[in-house]
């Protein structure tokens, strides 16, 4: 891109050395704030590549563009790097302003941005400095020929097309209300694409490995879940896409109905198997078709429910981490089943969600034993007797305890697994009297066998029942969830809540959070632009490429059916710091020619424009082509790059467009609301100068010296 605009290979060099001063400080910057390189660190190293390049852009086309005035290289480099250096500041101060907020998110997914937001704004800090200390030195020592054969031939072409945009813009200028109402009309539409759009937390990425999570009846034993989860097994080793897997039975998971998922104690019912895939290189199955395809095979085994679930939820969320998470509490549990029981049937209903369960365990059998007092007083027995004995038959007594190396052993003292397997084998045991004599326990104790609950669970110090759910192809998460939280709500009475939990709750938050950020983000970029600008006003039009640069990314994601996810949402913020650049780059360069040279604001804007087009452009497509390879879906976790991809590519592209021809048409308006005394020409020298015709030099500024002379001539 670099040669392409400038026609020479020592400039292009000059661009792409500010990329390892900006990556390398800002591995410095990583060390010392104690950060690791993780995902979100390199994300943000990767996606400030096409940053970092903006501002050695934006300095060494200006000196390229005094350079072919006829400047000499040090003077070129001089001239340019003052006239580009409060654009640059303006822009990157702007770009900082939108990445500092997201450092500061809530959530578990805050934790993660705060490295991301510092990442990025080091990087582009530290191109800044790189950008109007070392690139302009570099400049000056060895810029390429500016006459050279594919120089002169470039910059007569773009001399050219900034003719042409000089007159499609002055087409505009003539026509600025109509203008602006297709712009606004324009925008409005595409907020109409941000409600089509799907919205979920994370996108479904092919990894290559997923979950699944097996279930028996409340009342099995170990030995049937293991005999089940060996027919689990033989289907899953008549697929060839499956590379390796491995099955637990218990401890890895918990159906305690904890709200926040916390592993605990599992279930001799319940049990996981990782499924590890072959690369998709060597398959020609997807992943989510193989989890289809096993979620029927394995729903034909009786005695046993298998739910595939994909693993990449797992990598932000703690808990089950299924996207529909809903926490159910109230002060009783008979209430909480039977509303649980009729939302999951409303659920069913809907189409919306599949693979419905819930951590509610009912018909677990327990042996309840009653002392008869009276036959126990007459016999000489005790009831802690009694209950001494059934607890060290059937629970077992520690009797000592046996050390090897550095880890002790409790020495547990029961029957054997084969004598203590129903409630037949409690009636099996002797009890000892008062007189040192064995009689059957039989005689003094009747027992009662019940179905009751496996688990009571609690949250917050209130019972509680969650319930969890897969979505349905094609259904979007929020409005899933929507369905969902309605549903219960309709269901539940007075004095019972429902909350989200695990998957959904990230999901809320994270985009709760990043919708604050970015607000936060455009506030503080306005604040920041007044005090550059020393102005209320030129801020609004800076600000204006913005809400372009979301129509292109929401008609780009809706145009190649990508959702608005963690991902997308992350593109729009760096599209919320790349896209201000562009009109930062007109409007400074306009306020110049008004204040420093007199022209009439429509004057300096046809003037500014196609001076300013080369850097706009050059800028615009080094960024689109730093987010090609993401878009082209290569290599293993595409589906994560894809949409933040896709967002930086439409946005750049709508709001390039946009703020070509009508962030002029606002600022051209929004200069009658400037004060009277224009306290921002103070920025620029002072009182306005005497209007100059076009072309000449700023007066006061040092003018090209002769041939061979690299110092400047006298005013």
């Amino acid at each position: 891109v670099c040669f392409l605009f400038l026609g020479s290979w020592s400039s292009t060099f000059n661009v792409l050395l500010s990329i390892p001063t900006s990556v390398m400080g800002t591995f410095a910057v990583l060390y010392f704030m104690g950060f690791t390189l993780n995902f979100f660190t390199l994300l943000g190293l990767s996606l400030a590549i096409g940053i970092v390049v903006d501002d050695a852009i934006m300095v060494l086309e200006n000196i390229m563009r005094h350079a072919e005035m006829g400047k000499s290289r040090v003077l070129a480099s001089r001239d340019g790097a003052r006239e580009i250096t409060f654009a640059a500041l303006a822009a990157t101060i702007a770009v900082v302003a939108i990445f500092l907020p997201v450092a500061f998110m809530s959530g578990i997914i805050g934790r993660f941005f705060f490295q991301f937001g510092i990442t990025i704004s080091a990087a582009v800090l530290l191109s800044l400095v790189e950008a109007i200390t070392v690139t302009p030195m570099r400049c000056s020592q060895f810029m390429g020929d500016t006459r050279s054969g594919y120089a002169r031939w470039a910059a007569e072409e773009f001399d050219k097309i900034g003719q042409g945009y000089r007159r499609v813009l002055a087409f505009c200028l003539d026509r600025r209300g109509p203008v602006l109402a297709v712009a606004t009309v324009v925008f409005l539409l595409s907020l109409g694409l941000a409600w089509l759009l799907p919205k979920e937390f994370l996108p479904r990425q092919d990894q290559s490995s997923f979950l699944i999570r097996v279930q028996t009846p409340v009342h099995s034993s170990l030995a049937f879940t293991e005999e089940k989860l060996a027919e689990a097994e033989k289907i899953l080793q008549t697929h060839p896409e499956i590379d390796h897997f491995f099955s637990a039975i218990g401890g890895f998971t918990s159906d305690t109905g904890a709200a926040d998922g916390a592993v605990t104690d599992g279930q001799v019912n319940s049990a996981l198997i990782y499924v590890t895939l072959q690369p998709k290189s060597k398959r020609g199955t997807g992943q989510f078709a193989l989890m289809d395809a096993l979620r029927t095979e394995l729903g034909k085994i009786p005695g046993m429910t298998a739910v595939p679930q994909d693993l990449a939820s797992h990598d932000f969320i703690a808990g089950r981490g299924f996207p529909v998470e809903l926490n159910l509490r109230g002060p009783d549990y008979g209430v909480l089943e039977q509303k649980s029981g009729e939302i999951i049937d409303a659920m069913n209903q809907t189409g919306e969600f599949r693979d419905i369960d819930t951590d509610f365990r009912n018909g677990m059998p327990e042996v309840r034993i009653y002392p008869d007092r009276d036959l126990a007083t007459a016999s000489g027995v005790s009831v802690d007797t009694i209950a001494g004995t059934v607890e060290a038959a059937i629970g077992g007594t520690v009797q000592g305890r046996y050390t090897n190396k550095d880890r002790r052993y409790d020495v547990r003292l029961r029957l054997e697994g084969g004598q203590r397997v129903g409630p037949d084998d409690i009636l099996k045991l002797d009890v000892r009297t008062d007189y040192n004599e064995l009689i059957p326990i039989s005689s003094v104790i009747r027992t009662e066998t019940v179905n009751t609950y496996q688990t009571i669970a609690r949250t917050l110090r209130e019972r509680s029942i969650s319930i969890y759910a897969n979505i349905a192809p094609g259904v979007s998460q929020s409005a899933a969830l929507d369905q969902a939280e309605a549903i219960a709500k309709q269901a539940l009475p007075a004095g019972y809540r429902v909350f989200l939990s695990g998957g959904a709750q990230t999901f809320r938050e994270t985009f709760s959070s990043l919708t604050f950020a970015l607000w936060l983000g455009v506030i503080v970029s306005y604040m920041v632009l007044a005090s550059q600008f020393n102005s209320f006003v030129h801020p609004f039009a800076v600000l204006l490429s913005l809400p372009f640069s979301l129509s292109g990314a929401f008609f780009a994601l809706w145009l190649t059916g990508q959702s608005l996810n963690l991902y997308s949402l992350i593109g729009l913020v760096l599209l919320m710091g790349i896209v201000k650049k562009n009109s930062i780059l007109l409007v400074e360069f306009a306020n110049q020619k008004r204040f420093m040279e007199g022209l009439s604001p429509r004057e300096a804007i046809l003037s500014a424009g196609p001076i300013r087009l080369r850097p706009i452009l050059m800028t615009s497509l080094a960024t689109l082509a730093a987010a090609v390879p993401p878009a082209l879906a290569l290599g293993p976790g595409a589906e994560s790059r894809i949409p933040m991809a896709i967002t930086v590519i439409g946005g750049v592209l709508v709001s390039t467009f946009f703020t070509l021809l009508v962030v002029p048409c606002a600022y051209s308006l929004l200069v009658r609301l400037e004060s009277r005394s224009h306290p921002e020409q103070e920025l620029y020298g002072g009182p306005v100068n005497p209007v100059m015709r076009p072309g000449h030099e700023t007066p006061g500024a040092p003018q090209p010296a002769a041939a061979g002379n690299g110092s400047p001539s006298p005013r």
